[in-house]
């Protein structure tokens, strides 16, 4: 299968939300403390402005769903999905943190969209649906991620960010230069 390369289907099917899920062996009090701390000083930052991050109260203590030790969700629209990347990324400690899409594919979200920060575990997928009749919003009230007000640019707007960054990079020798476009 080639990739997308249609700029209206890579659009439409642009990923709007996300879930870290942080992992913690849950006979441990040590990492579950760890777990606890980063998720207060996540809430912290949300309240700061650092950006949108909504992690669930419930902290899993327990397998739950697909995830096999203690647990809890962090989710995050796409508006915000760099900056709590790279904070988790520099601030989990040990902690393991898996990074999935939302979509209406859960079980492939799960699968082989997923990332891992630090190192992974493995999943169960049985309970997970194959395709869900939508694609699970959260927080419509924030209106962001799918749920999103904002109007994004057009696709002729879009074509001619792509044509202006093109021209800019010319003058890089250690950046790609885009192939030719194809012509039906």
């Amino acid at each position: 299968m080639s990739p997308l390369t249609d700029l209206k289907e890579v659009l439409e099917a642009e990923i709007k939300e996300w879930h870290f899920h942080i992992y913690f062996h849950q006979s441990s009090a040590t990492e579950h403390a760890a777990a606890v701390a980063l998720r207060d000083a996540v809430l912290r930052l949300r309240r700061a402005g650092a950006f949108v991050a909504v992690p669930l109260w419930r902290v899993n203590t327990s397998p739950i769903g697909p995830h096999p030790v203690g647990s809890y969700e962090i989710w995050c629209p796409s508006e915000s999905f760099a900056a709590v990347f790279s904070y988790l990324c520099q601030n989990r400690g040990e902690l393991s943190v898996l990074v999935h899409p939302l979509t209406r594919e859960e079980r492939t979200d799960h699968d082989t969209r997923k990332a891992w920060i630090g190192p992974s575990y493995p999943l169960d997928l049985s309970a997970l649906p194959i395709l869900s009749d939508s694609v699970p919003l959260q927080y419509p009230s924030l209106k962001l991620g799918y749920s999103s007000t904002v109007p994004g640019l057009s696709l002729e707007d879009r074509k001619r960010l792509g044509e202006c960054v093109e021209e800019i990079l010319k003058g890089e020798e250690e950046a790609a230069p885009a192939p030719p476009i194809e012509v039906p």
